[in-house]
């Protein structure tokens, strides 16, 4: 009895503080948002001298206000982004990186940045739909409310980044910053199954950042990067890719692999089987194979123990799902359960799935 009472003040104490979080939340994103958009990062980075850059050095390089900058530092420092350290003289402090901030710089293309992915989710039209989150989720299925996205801006994301040639471009920066960090990663764990693979078409492949990665790892292969037409209008021209346009629910180039990576989570599971079928129907009956690079929802969590990191990441699987009720009409992450009704439903003979220590990891289906 004694413990039980002892237990419930410990959760009330914590509840007490954690409560916070959802009060003042939004301060994280917006002061990590605000270092991005002056560039502070990448001034520490930059910055002459061996000595770690003190706030007049810093808020003279970015332009800034010194006492508005000294409470943003003091906030990010608190966070752990960056460090604020004594310099030699002893009677001054200054600013040095992390490796989190690192993250943060949005000049920096290393496969490690998510800077655009950051400035991406936001942005104006990306942050609206979330204050209409209640409606969604308070709506009967097939109810009268239409998902938070296209209440808001009276169009699904899709649309809006064809009439918006600048939220198109983010959308983009924000896949392909992803993409850097993911793809050779994907590379790794499935390097003996691109051998004797001529051809791998990058189903809504963006900028054509996926399939060149691919190409620069596996020279052997023609890369393909397909996407919507305005989409490949501006897309990047790469050795070993071509691009082309089309539609995924029409029909996809034929190849001999499919690569297909955060596209699916886009979707609900009857649009999601129409673009399995059409993968399918893309490859080989004999050695045809699609690499799918999605989250898949941890099942069971209490009968597991699990380390701190997986933790972690499945925090991000499951915000994930959140961006997905907000920022799609159907879309949602899905559990291995539920990724093996819409891959049977779309007709592959098998799969596995191989982990790579991140959110996503890759289910390789195989159409014999």
């Amino acid at each position: 009895m004694e413990e039980c009472k002892r237990n419930l003040v410990d959760e009330e104490a914590k509840a007490s503080l954690d409560i916070w979080r959802y009060v003042f939340g939004f301060a994280d994103i917006a002061a990590a948002k605000c270092a991005i958009d002056l560039k502070i990062p990448e001034a520490i980075e930059n910055h002459p001298s061996s000595q770690p850059m003190t706030l007049a050095e810093l808020s003279s390089t970015v332009s800034a206000s010194p006492s508005h900058l000294r409470r943003i530092m003091r906030f990010l420092v608190h966070q752990g982004i960056f460090k604020e350290v004594p310099i030699k003289d002893g009677l001054t402090t200054g600013y040095t990186n992390t490796p989190l901030s690192r993250r943060m710089m949005i000049t920096k293309r290393d496969g490690k940045s998510l800077a655009p992915f950051v400035l991406f989710e936001t942005s104006h039209e990306m942050l609206a739909p979330w204050l209409r989150l209640s409606s969604v989720v308070s709506s009967p299925v097939n109810g009268s409310h239409p998902p938070p996205f296209d209440a808001v801006h009276n169009k699904d994301v899709w649309a809006l980044a064809e009439d918006n040639p600048c939220f198109s471009e983010m959308i983009n920066e924000a896949m392909a910053c992803d993409t850097r960090r993911v793809v050779p990663r994907v590379a790794r764990a499935c390097h003996d199954l691109f051998d004797g693979v001529a051809t791998v078409v990058d189903v809504g492949g963006g900028n054509g950042e996926a399939v060149g990665i691919l190409v620069k790892e596996f020279p052997w292969i023609k890369g393909f990067n397909f996407d919507l037409p305005h989409v490949i209008d501006v897309a990047q021209v790469l050795d070993g890719v071509e691009n082309v346009g089309g539609d995924m629910f029409d029909s996809i180039p034929k190849c001999d692999a499919v690569f297909i990576k955060w596209v699916l989570h886009d979707w609900g599971d009857k649009d999601c089987i129409k673009i399995l079928k059409n993968c399918k129907e893309a490859v080989p009956a004999n050695i045809g194979k699609v690499f799918i690079v999605e989250s898949v929802i941890r099942e069971n969590k209490k009968t597991m123990i699990v380390e701190e990191r997986d933790e972690k990441l499945e925090h991000v699987r499951l915000m994930l799902d959140m961006v997905m009720m907000a920022h799609t009409s159907t879309g949602k992450e899905r559990t291995l359960k539920e990724w093996d009704f819409v891959l049977n439903e779309a007709g592959f003979a098998r799969y596995e799935v191989r982990d790579i220590d991140d959110v996503q990891c890759v289910i390789i289906a195989y159409r014999s």
